[in-house]
């Protein structure tokens, strides 16, 4: 039985993601980063939730950031580079990060636990460190399956088991700020098996989102086990199956979306505190960087 994490096979969307907001304090400019692992916690009281971290308020402002040059494509990795290319390119773009006012960053897993401490400790940056969950498909005993059935029992074990083995590595890693979970999963549930089959058509999509969310809630149960200095967060396409998820992911502490609403997140706050009583984090948040119709970069949008 072979374990792999894998890593998208197709390209994700090229957008600006001004993500990862929390709705709590910022304190002025970057502090020095303090030794020891980083403790987080979402607290509440009389004024509402709020994000502690090292004891301090914050608000997250967050950059959905990868490195990618000229020519490369989605196989490309930063991480798989020598020490001094990865330097020289994290000596370029981290300043402008924080130029920006960002004081975080959402990496897939890959990232090795020496970087994320290296960009908090050099330049006041934390990591969100996001393992997919098999989102863009799996290894399993050297068989690529491109579309998961979640509802398969050894898959669920071996792509736990990598999660809970990613946790362990980054055991104490100054830097992380906290876990997320997958990326929209929700839009990938397409498997089909008898069990699915037999449903009533209209109850299929439910069931198979069943099978994911008690997975999340599973894996998230297994984080907060080995590391409870760290909140736990999915990553979920905008609000589809939130009854679902208030249901089966009980132990969640935060609800990220990936939101494409346009200028307003209309009822997306109201209706998350009403079904789940936790804070909501903007994993996604942006416009696309490529306009298909016209086949170039779309500034203007940006």
């Amino acid at each position: 039985m072979t374990r792999k994490r894998t890593i998208p096979s197709v390209g994700l969307p090229l957008m600006v993601a001004l993500a990862l907001a929390f709705f709590a304090f910022l304190p002025r400019g970057f502090a020095e980063a303090p030794p020891g692992g980083t403790n987080t916690r979402v607290v509440s009281d009389d004024a509402g939730q709020k994000l502690l971290v090292d004891g301090k308020e914050t608000m997250v402002f967050g950059m959905n950031w990868d490195y990618m040059p000229i020519g490369e494509n989605y196989n490309y990795s930063i991480w798989n580079q020598p020490d001094e290319l990865i330097e020289a390119a994290l000596a370029r773009e981290m300043p402008l990060l924080r130029a920006m006012g960002v004081n975080a960053i959402r990496q897939y897993a890959g990232i090795p636990p020496r970087w994320v401490r290296h960009i908090y400790e050099r330049y006041g940056i934390y990591t969100v460190v996001n393992p997919l969950v098999a989102r863009y498909g799996y290894t399993l005993d050297g068989v690529w399956i491109p579309s998961v059935d979640y509802s398969d029992a050894r898959l669920r074990a071996e792509v736990k088991a990598d999660v809970v083995a990613l946790v362990k590595e980054f055991r104490g890693t100054p830097g992380v700020l906290m876990w997320l979970l997958g990326n929209e999963n929700n839009y990938g549930l397409s498997w089909t098996s008898f069990e699915i089959e037999a449903l009533p058509e209209g109850e299929r999509d439910a069931a198979r989102a069943r099978h994911l969310y008690s997975l999340l809630a599973e894996i998230t149960s297994e984080i907060k086990r080995i590391d409870s200095d760290r909140p736990v967060a999915m990553a979920n396409g905008d609000l589809q199956y939130i009854d679902i998820i208030a249901e089966e992911c009980t132990d969640l502490d935060v609800f990220g979306v990936n939101c494409y609403r346009g200028i307003s997140a209309r009822d997306l706050f109201q209706v998350v505190r009403e079904k789940m009583g936790i804070p909501v984090m903007f994993t996604e948040f942006g416009s696309d960087a490529y306009n298909a119709k016209e086949m170039s970069e779309d500034q203007e949008m940006q």
